[in-house]
């Protein structure tokens, strides 16, 4: 599903008036006319000038504009016009707590290459910036909790992209749980799957103890993490989609 399909960012349409126009054909901006059954004219002048205003900003690949137009719960209808431009992320730290606790590896997966950032090393405010530099949307498990005031807080940078973030959208289709259940429910291996959240602090506290081995092992499972999020999001949009846009077949009931 894709932006130019939705018209739920209008006032006055909401779930039931949006499938009202996807069963009656109009199932993309280019479909939408005045004379549709069900919708008044001023709805259906809001229709016409969301649509107006919308075009050039997907143009112009304006994620931002989607993203503040776009109820929070139907965040996940960008993905799939914008997944060229996403940043899929994924941070490991030493503890839970971002005003004491230190972050010490972020991989990124972008364009179908991922980067890896050690503390010490390469981790820094200026190559994170870089990193996310032009991102249009970025993706996550618990991000918005966890991962961007993590990084913003220790980094002072400033994380303010579209964001999608997957735990919601899990939750949304029934899956609960921390990533790596989630993973195993809808068939995501992993070379790894022992290793956890507690084990990358304590391969960290092994790498500081002179251990490179442990440093190799905590970054393979943290790129891990993040690439495996790519597949997520392919995988829970399409269920979302399914829901949501798939159900516009038939005539309307309503």
């Amino acid at each position: 599903m894709r932006v130019e399909n939705s018209f739920i960012p209008v006032r006055g349409v909401g779930e039931k008036t949006e499938r009202r126009l996807w069963r009656q054909g109009v199932v993309e901006w280019d479909d939408f006319h005045r004379a549709v059954d069900g919708v008044g004219p001023t709805t259906a002048e809001r229709i016409e000038s969301f649509i107006e205003e919308a075009r050039p900003r997907l143009h112009d690949r304006d994620s931002a504009y989607f993203a503040r137009t776009f109820p929070d719960s139907e965040q996940w209808r960008l993905y799939e016009t914008f997944r060229d431009d996403a940043c899929f992320f994924d941070i490991e730290t030493t503890g839970l707590d971002h005003r004491r606790d230190a972050v010490t590896t972020v991989s990124l997966y972008r364009d179908g290459d991922t980067t890896t950032l050690v503390r010490g090393d390469d981790l820094t405010a200026d190559a994170l910036a870089s990193a996310f530099d032009d991102a249009g949307l970025l993706v996550t498990f618990n991000g918005a909790r966890f991962d961007v005031p993590f990084l913003e807080t220790s980094f002072g940078i400033d994380l303010d992209y579209p964001h999608l973030d997957l735990m919601y959208a899990c939750r949304s289709v029934g899956l609960t749980g921390g990533l790596k259940t989630v993973e195993r429910e809808v068939g995501i291996d992993r070379d790894r799957p022992d290793l956890s959240g507690r084990d990358a602090v304590r391969l960290w506290r092994q790498y500081e103890r002179g251990d490179d081995a442990a440093l190799d092992t905590l970054v393979s499972y943290n790129r891990e993490d993040t690439v495996n999020l790519a597949t997520l999001a392919d995988h829970v949009t399409a269920r979302l989609d399914e829901r949501t846009f798939g159900a516009h077949e038939g005539p309307s009931t309503e």
